[in-house]
């Protein structure tokens, strides 16, 4: 059998320049966004100010359009935008990079009026404004010091007054290629316009909420402080903050890196968004895990697991046992993890337990506690229970049984007929599973036969689902990865 051929450079070139030549010419005339680059490419051997001129035209374009667009064109818009970027990154960055980024800081200064004239929920459209700031930050490593120095002034003049966040994302990019004394020019342009803008805010006679500038640029010289390695700055400005806005647990992390264990431990503790992911809460997995790691560093190992054990009890997070295990000595981990396992499946919920099964991995174990609890399951969670059962299928038939089976009664409970060629499925695998969980089945539970019959009285009337049954054939046992959580009945 001949080989199927593969796509790469070399393979390409032993086309012939005429047979690329007629592809290229046959998908520009297809594909509009290609035919720019392809034009961009060609505007290129004349230098990097005929690709800029070609780009220029684009975004003058982009930038006067009005029209809506509407769902089902915002993937191809979307799609022409991301040529744009491309054309701007691949073929004006090498040459140019002031004149690239400066495009790129154009396109990005859209994103208001871009925004307001699409119709797209998927956040593809978004994304290519995100992977532009991105494509900044790879820029900026190339530019002369001269050209570096400008930066700042150009994005505050490009993006200066948006009030979606893209001015510290750009910031965020750059800030770590920037000179310090440009970083500190920046920070002081920053620290003026800030007392500027509060003043003329201050006089304003107060008729409602209005979005202030401030805020965003007070996030940037944070992002500066951070780049020049300023903690005491980065601090200060957070603790100007209200108590719910502060980051403390951000904070909390700086410090700890910078050695500042005693001020990291206070700002942990402090009350705030904890926002590194997890609730609030005194026993947030995150918060626990980066105060322990303070505890540790200050020498108090002791009160360091104290708090990581308290915490697995409450929120059975594998992530903090990992912890807790780690700083135990040899052989007493494995003790101190059996009981773990213990104290898992004796939760009153088993929800968390079976998440926290899935997440060590402990299949034995979490097919255990689905036994344990055959009624609880609730079927409803269907983005996540057939993981689990699918998961368990092949070693632990008697728990994918009782997920399968809860899965299929809540379809047909709820006469959910758009789910039926799901039901079908489920039965399909339930009636495979049967000749080893018929076997090991408790007394509290009926066989196959009998569960077949009982859906066949209870739900006569569904043909919909019935047909479906007579019409599918039993499918083979396969396995999935599955992380989620998973939803109990109450």
């Amino acid at each position: 059998m001949a080989r199927k051929p593969t796509l790469s450079a070399d393979t390409l070139k032993d086309l012939g320049a005429d047979k690329l030549a007629q592809l290229v010419l046959e998908e520009a005339e297809r594909n509009a966004g290609f035919r720019r680059q392809v034009k961009a490419a060609l505007a290129g051997k004349s230098g990097p100010e005929a690709i800029a001129k070609l780009i220029d035209r684009r975004l003058s374009g982009l930038a006067r359009a009005k029209s809506f667009i509407e769902w089902d064109k915002a993937h191809a818009f979307a799609d022409d935008l991301r040529s744009l970027t491309d054309t701007i990154t691949s073929e004006l960055g090498p040459a140019a990079p002031a004149l690239a980024i400066d495009r790129l800081l154009r396109f990005i200064a859209t994103h208001e009026q871009v925004f307001e004239r699409v119709d797209e929920s998927s956040g593809r459209v978004q994304d290519v404004y995100y992977q532009a700031i991105a494509a900044i930050g790879g820029l900026v490593q190339s530019l002369t010091a001269p050209d570096a120095d400008l930066l700042p002034d150009k994005i505050m003049a490009a993006l200066g007054e948006s009030t979606h966040g893209y001015l510290a994302d750009v910031t965020d990019a750059v800030a770590p290629h920037l000179p310090k004394h440009s970083l500190d020019r920046w920070d002081g342009d920053l620290t003026s316009a800030i007392a500027e803008r509060q003043a003329e805010e201050a006089a304003r006679r107060p008729d409602g909420w209005f979005y202030s500038m401030t805020s965003q640029w007070a996030r940037m010289r944070q992002i500066l402080a951070l780049a020049r390695g300023d903690i005491d700055l980065l601090t200060a400005l957070e603790a100007k903050k209200k108590p719910h806005m502060q980051d403390t647990l951000g904070i909390a992390a700086q410090l700890l890196e910078a050695g500042r264990n005693a001020e990291a431990l206070e700002w942990v503790r402090k009350p705030g968004q904890r926002s590194l992911g997890e609730p609030d809460g005194e026993l947030s997995p995150a918060r626990v895990r980066l105060e322990a790691r303070i505890l540790d560093a200050m020498g108090d190992r002791s009160a360091a697991q104290t708090l990581r054990w308290r915490c697995f009890e409450a929120r059975l997070s594998a992530d903090i046992l990992r912890d807790y295990l780690k700083q135990l000595p040899n052989f007493e981990d494995i003790e101190a993890e059996d009981h773990a396992h213990a104290l898992a499946l004796e939760k009153a919920e088993p929800e968390g337990s079976l998440q926290f099964f899935l997440d060590w991995p402990r299949l034995d174990l979490a097919a255990k506690l689905i036994v344990m609890h055959p009624d609880r399951w609730d079927g409803g969670a269907w983005h996540n229970l057939p993981k689990v059962a699918s998961l368990l299928e092949h070693d632990y038939p008697l728990a994918a049984t009782i997920l399968y089976r809860a899965l299929l009664d809540d379809i047909l409970d709820r006469a959910r007929s758009k789910a039926y060629g799901h039901g079908a499925k489920y039965l399909g695998k339930l009636k495979l599973l049967a000749r080893e969980a018929d076997p090991i089945h408790p007394d509290t539970m009926i066989d196959h036969a009998a569960y077949l019959a009982k859906l066949k009285k209870a739900h006569p009337r569904k043909s919909g689902f019935w047909t479906r049954v007579g019409d599918d054939e039993p499918e083979t046992r396969q396995t999935s990865e599955f992380r989620g959580p998973v939803w109990v009945r109450k």
